[in-house]
This record gives structure tokens, sequence and C-alpha cells, in this order.
């Protein structure tokens, strides 16, 4: 792929704590010839995320007033004009250095759609927080790809780390109805259904509990298999 340009999609909602870091952190990633469109959605903060993600040169701030992860996605996915995208968690679980293994296989034309896999990285901080976001989020985890993986006839490793890369042809080829945290899960089982095929890369992981801001939960397991059966029986 020549004249490549990297869309960096990422949804925001009450994140000023770490909207700054993660944003310095995006831009110094070294991705040679590629130029990168960073596209923050600010989802309805009622803090100062937007206004410290202005402060960044170079960061495009978008304003998507309906709720949901989902929503923000669609916004920036409607703004973005690179040929690649690519989705970024506006906390610091996710490293921006895996950038360049994320996009390889497209650049070099192996596939259209590639899905990152955590290398486990889980830090213990309290038996609750190890129990309930670690030991349940494993077998979610789990839960969703076994299932996702048996009705697709896919080999992904997993499906729910934030990292995905797509081109912008195979994202637009699909319609995504959700607004809500199973956007991602709606989206690559739609893209399986067309025959696309996805690429499975590792990519570095620090979790975060809920005290510093986690966000989904068990519901959001519930939902996410739901969507799960729903993309392949009724859409």
């Amino acid at each position: 792929m020549t004249d490549a340009v990297l869309s960096i999609l990422i949804p925001a909602y009450n994140e000023e704590r770490t909207i700054v870091d993660i944003l310095r952190r995006v831009m110094a990633v070294d991705l040679g010839a590629i130029q990168k469109e960073v596209i923050v959605i600010d989802n309805n903060s009622t803090d100062s995320t937007a206004a410290l993600a202005r402060s960044v040169p170079g960061t495009q701030v978008l304003t998507e007033p309906k709720p949901g992860k989902g929503a923000a996605l669609k916004c920036g996915l409607q703004a973005a004009t690179g040929n690649i995208i690519i989705f970024q968690d506006a906390d610091l679980e996710y490293e921006p250095g895996d950038f360049p293994a994320m996009i390889e296989p497209i650049i070099s034309g192996k596939g259209e759609v590639v899905l990152g896999y955590r290398i486990d990285a889980r830090h213990k901080e309290g038996l609750w927080s190890w129990l309930y976001i670690y030991i349940l989020g494993w077998i979610g985890n789990h839960a969703i790809t076994l299932l996702t993986n048996w009705l697709y006839w896919n080999d992904a490793v997993e499906y729910e780390a934030c990292y995905k890369a797509f081109t912008q042809t195979a994202v637009r080829s699909v319609e995504v109805r959700t607004d809500n945290f199973d956007f991602d899960n709606e989206l690559v089982c739609k893209l399986l259904k067309r025959g696309y095929s996805t690429i499975n890369v590792p990519v570095h992981y620090y979790p975060r509990d809920y005290a510093a801001g986690k966000k989904i939960n068990w519901r959001h397991g519930l939902m996410i298999l739901y969507t799960i059966i729903k993309c392949k029986f009724l859409y």
C-alpha cells in the first residue's frame, strides 16, 4: 500500500487524567512515511477532556452528543480520511508503540482486518480487583472468543482487545447499528460474514481498575454475547 495515512480514532469520556499523556504517546510513534490523522471524539465528557485534547498540537477534536463508545467511533469514522483505521482508547491500558505491528499486515497486503490480542500483563491491585476484573474478565473474554470463532468459523486469538486495524474500504463495507461497547463486535462479525479474514497481532496491555476509570463491566459482556448471536442470525 502506497501513500498510506493512518487515522487513529480515540473515543473519550471523562479521561482528563490520561488524555494528554496518551496523545503525546500517539504523536511520538514513528510510522516512517505513513502519515497520522489523530481524531479524539469527546462523548459528553463533564470534565476537561475535550479542552485538554485540543491543547495537544496535531489533534482533531470532535464532539458526539449521542452517548456510547460506538456512537463516538461512528462519528470518528465519518470524519476519518485515512486509508487505514485503528482504534485507540483514551486511557493508558494500551501502548501506541504497537501501531507499526498492527498495521504491517495491511501495509504488506496480507489482509484488511487486524485484531490485537493482549499479552498478559495483569496487575493484582487488591483481591476484589483481581477477582472481578481479571478472573471474571478472563472468563468473559474467552466465552466471547470461543462463541465468535465457532459461529463465524474464524480463528482469532481474541476479540476484546482495544487495538483493531482496518482498511477504510473494509470498515465502510458494513453498517453498524449499535452505539454501545459492542460496536467492535458487531463490526467484526459483519466483516466476517462478508468474507473478510482476520490477522492476529500481539499487543501490550496494562489494565486499570474501576477506581482509575475503567468503564466496561459484566453487563456489557452479556450484551456483546447477544450481539454476536444476533449478527449471525438476524442481521
